[in-house]
């Protein structure tokens, strides 16, 4: 092997453990600024820095999480047709104990997150614990596996909250809850009908129309709650409603008519008038709450 062909392969392997660690999910741990925003603290440097660090820590805890998962589901994913070809570790792009150095490299990376966040890191090692619950059995539990799925994302703003110190209301927690269940439950949804019930095993004990009503009863209850609190703790936010409506609108329709939705995140990047609804939100919250403070 010559060293321009050594070479390519050191990159094609580097390539590969980058994307083991599904770089376009780290757009979930976007969750932990949620009490940033909330709180008016977004001016704040310090606190924006810590809120930075949680970010960073989730963005490690939550690709270790990926590689366990990975390496747990390698000989299933060789089997699906898809996986097979865009998995790192199925498609032999990524060799098992390259993967589980990474993993190391991960674990050891987030221990040294105890020495300067260690509440955020009781969080976060409450967050890997439940993953590692999900990839070996959770995830073949109907129900549970997408409450699981909905808690880790609960986490993440709860990992937000502590990094800047400040409380968060009820409020925000059962949103959140209700919002990642009626991503999970789309999820499941489109799995279902893209994929069949071959593509994971807990699918065999769910249906369209059961994962759909899971999906109608948690985007009512994301914009209720979503709502209550701002009439009762942030009436100020009251202009974000409407981008929170439309948004829900807006990503039903792109998994009826689009065929989207199996990946949120993908959804979110691949569908502009959801992303410029987003950055709406965003932009709206923020000018509602300058320079507000307080949770």
């Amino acid at each position: 092997m010559n060293s321009n062909t050594s070479a390519m392969t050191n990159k094609s392997v580097l390539l590969g453990l980058v994307q083991l660690m599904r770089p376009r999910q780290w757009i979930k741990n976007g969750f932990v600024f949620a009490p940033l925003i909330f709180s008016g603290l977004f001016l704040d440097v310090f606190a924006i820095s810590q809120a930075l660090i949680a970010f960073l820590l989730f963005t490690m805890a939550s690709s270790a999480t990926y590689v366990v998962n990975d390496l747990r589901d390698i000989e299933d994913d060789r089997l699906h047709p898809v996986k097979s070809k865009k998995r790192p570790l199925a498609s032999g792009w990524v060799s098992p104990v390259q993967a589980k150095a990474l993993l190391a490299i991960l674990y050891a990376s987030l221990a040294i997150g105890f020495v300067f966040q260690p509440m955020i890191m009781a969080v976060i090692v409450s967050y890997l614990l439940l993953n590692v619950a999900y990839t070996f059995y959770l995830k073949h539990q109907p129900v549970l596996d997408i409450f699981t799925i909905a808690i880790g994302f609960v986490l993440r703003v709860y990992a937000g909250a502590m990094a800047i110190d400040v409380p968060v209301s009820s409020w925000m927690f059962v949103t959140t809850l209700s919002l990642a269940l009626f991503l999970g439950s789309i999820k499941r949804r489109q799995e279902l009908t893209q994929s069949g019930e071959g593509a994971r095993k807990v699918l065999k004990m769910y249906s369209v129309s059961i994962v759909d009503k899971f999906a109608e009863i948690s985007a009512t209850g994301a914009l209720l709650f979503y709502s209550f609190f701002v009439m009762s703790a942030r009436p100020e936010l009251v202009v974000s409603v409407p981008f929170v409506i439309f948004g829900l609108f807006r990503y039903w329709y792109i998994v009826e008519f689009m065929g989207e939705g199996e990946s949120p995140t993908d959804a979110l990047l691949n569908d502009k008038q959801l992303l410029i609804t987003v950055i709406g939100w965003l932009i709206a919250s923020v000018w509602a709450l300058w320079p507000a403070g307080g949770l």
